[in-house]
């Protein structure tokens, strides 16, 4: 698969099949996403891989919709220090998908999930043994997708159609 059609064909993943996720998978993952790109190379992250299920379990209470995270062979959090810059989250989002790439290359779907309210992002942080100031913002559930159940989701599906979020400025009409 060539990268655009990785970018254009990933999907939350919500169902895993009842297998681990060997650690060394994991590492694997993360070490490719560790060369992610951050604003003047800060690397304002760190990662917290995770599959004891009671910790995950206490994980999913930090959100609203990180329900997920309790029931996943896997749980990869996201470490990030909120005194780092201001372009932090833009790095972390960057880093998320690397993730997300990192792990469908290998063949692990993924599920990314976000604590909050804030008292929650210190909260699973401290759940993964995380010291001052690391807050747990993101982590991703994962492991080798399962089918969906059958049914209607809950969850829109589809894209937005590209001529009705683009806008070219500086471009002669080459029929493009």
């Amino acid at each position: 698969m060539d990268l655009l059609d990785a970018v254009s064909g990933q999907r939350a993943t919500r169902h895993f099949r009842d297998a681990p996720v060997p650690r060394a998978t994991i590492v694997r993952i993360l070490d490719a996403a560790r060369w992610t790109g951050s604003a003047r190379n800060r690397q304002p992250w760190r990662f917290v891989a995770v599959a004891d299920g009671e910790v995950q379990r206490r994980l999913a209470r930090c959100g609203r919709y990180a329900g997920h995270l309790g029931t996943a062979p896997a749980v990869i959090v996201l470490l990030s220090d909120p005194e780092a810059g201001s372009d932090t989250d833009f790095d972390m989002g960057r880093l998320c998908q690397s993730v997300v790439l990192a792990a469908d290359a290998m063949g692990i779907g993924s599920c990314p999930a976000t604590f909050f309210p804030d008292d929650n992002t210190v909260r699973a942080a401290r759940i993964c043994g995380a010291p001052t100031p690391w807050q747990a913002v993101h982590a991703l559930a994962v492991g080798f997708p399962a089918a969906a159940p059958h049914g209607r989701s809950a969850v829109p599906t589809g894209r937005t159609p590209l001529d009705r979020i683009l806008t070219c400025i500086g471009w002669e009409d080459d029929g493009a």
